[in-house]
């Protein structure tokens, strides 16, 4: 009688099938640029790629809140090691302010808190409104931010009934244009730095159109980020899109050709660099891609002082 060599306890040979039907394809790594729909969170999102893509490594970068749709870097794979090294430092969006109600959140999912008639607000006072708020600008982020008071989160501690006001921060505003008005709805584009908050942008404005010496007041009714730093809704799928289709967006090589400066290196450099050895500096300042002869991402390096070039990030290291 001849054994049943799938039986429990038995080694199968190499190449049968009951052996092949164990083996695990590898993940992919890389990048998934996501049209984030309104409604979801940033996490929710993250739980669907993992089930689309069949892989726990998944993570995203820059967050946007549940009403707001557009532009979600996702990493996947090795690619979750690029998130935190990414440059996110500039975003664009697309947005839509209502004159005439301030909320509790800034925009329309809070507590209306105050009305006005912003009727009688014109055109010229919403353009100058506009112009005060754009460069270099001082702004208090919405109390419903992220941002941590003693520990904790300011939403969470507006939810919990505190009042809380945050002291004011440097953000530079680099465009702030009107695109149309329709009544009391405000269709406007903004580019800016990373921790400019658009709501504060819709309350401050609201809050210097003054009628009979008051602020109207103004909130957000719609937010589209169409831009994080080199990433934009034409790398951008949604996630319906991506079901049909479970493919990243930018391979891992691709991704880091994108999103940083390249070095390509020679043999040894490429040996070195994958064993986690420094590399001679090539006068290059912040972070950078350094690729193997044949195109690879080998790791995210950066040099300091005028040293060498030193890994923050291997990305095919020796024996991968």
């Amino acid at each position: 009688m001849t054994a049943d060599p799938s039986a429990p306890g038995r080694r199968c040979p190499a190449g049968t099938g009951a052996e092949s039907a164990r083996v695990t394809p590898a993940p992919p790594s890389g990048l998934v640029v996501v049209d984030k729909p309104g409604g979801l969170t940033s996490h929710d999102v993250v739980g669907r790629l993992r089930r689309i893509l069949r892989t726990r490594k998944v993570g995203h970068a820059g967050t946007l809140d549940p009403m707001a749709t557009g532009v979600l870097v996702c990493g996947i794979g090795r690619g979750t090691k690029l998130l935190g090294h990414l440059a996110l430092d500039t975003k664009a969006y697309t947005a839509t302010i209502r004159l005439g109600a301030a909320t509790t959140t800034d925009d329309a999912e809070g507590e209306v808190v105050s009305t006005a008639d912003a009727s009688t607000v014109t055109d010229e006072a919403v353009a100058a409104g506009i112009a005060a708020l754009t460069g270099d600008i001082a702004q208090v982020p919405s109390s419903v931010s992220a941002i941590k008071v003693d520990g904790q989160r300011a939403y969470k501690r507006v939810r919990a009934g505190e009042e809380v006001v945050l002291a004011a921060r440097p953000v530079t505003v680099s465009a702030f244009t009107l695109l149309a008005r329709r009544g009391d709805d405000l269709d406007v584009l903004v580019e800016c730095t990373s921790g400019t908050y658009v709501r504060a942008l819709a309350r401050d404005l609201g809050a210097g159109l003054l009628v009979d010496g008051r602020g109207v007041g103004g909130h957000l009714t719609a937010l589209r980020r169409t831009r994080v730093g080199p990433f934009d809704l034409g790398h951008a799928r949604t996630l319906e899109q991506l079901e049909a289709d479970p493919t990243l967006s930018l391979p891992l090589d691709d991704a880091v050709s994108v999103a940083f400066p390249r070095r390509d290196l020679d043999e040894d450099a490429t040996t070195d660099i994958r064993h986690g050895r420094p590399l001679p500096a090539d006068g290059r300042a912040g972070t950078y891609g350094v690729f193997s002869p044949e195109g690879r991402a080998l790791a995210l390096v950066r040099e300091a002082d005028g040293g060498p070039a030193r890994p923050l990030v291997v990305l095919a290291p020796a024996g991968d």
